[in-house]
């Protein structure tokens, strides 16, 4: 799996609570050149601009098994963000043309934990903590 946009580690801008929106799928047998790729980059760049945005982190295997987690400040930018009409159109495409099967998820980040190698065999530091 690659990863790919993902948040800076600790972010003063991203303290919790904040909201992630976790979406599992799983993609068909399309072409590479089918026009997803495309459309994951647009729409990625659409939402950086929607209200409330905070971030993104994503990766898929060579199986078609994609996880993207897109993070929010709000309940209310989510549904503003499911509402944007060329969301609303790459959304019914994908049922129609990328995906076997996806499942959403929201839930609310009451916690966000931070580790790397520089900080040695130490436990992880709560970046905020509501």
């Amino acid at each position: 799996m690659s990863a790919t946009d993902l948040l800076p580690p600790a972010s003063p801008s991203i303290q919790p609570p904040y909201y992630a929106v976790i979406f599992c799928s799983q993609r068909t047998d399309a072409t590479p050149d089918d026009g997803y790729g495309a459309m994951a980059e647009r729409m990625a760049a659409l939402a950086a601009t929607q209200p409330g945005y905070l971030g993104v982190e994503s990766a898929r295997g060579a199986d078609g098994l994609g996880i993207t987690v897109s993070y929010w400040r709000s309940l209310e930018d989510i549904r503003a963000w499911r509402a944007v009409t060329e969301h609303t159109a790459a959304r019914d495409q994908g049922r129609r043309d990328w995906y076997r099967h996806y499942e959403l998820r929201i839930a609310k980040v009451e916690r966000h934990y931070h580790w790397d190698e520089s900080a040695g065999p130490d436990d992880p530091v709560p970046v905020a903590q509501r």
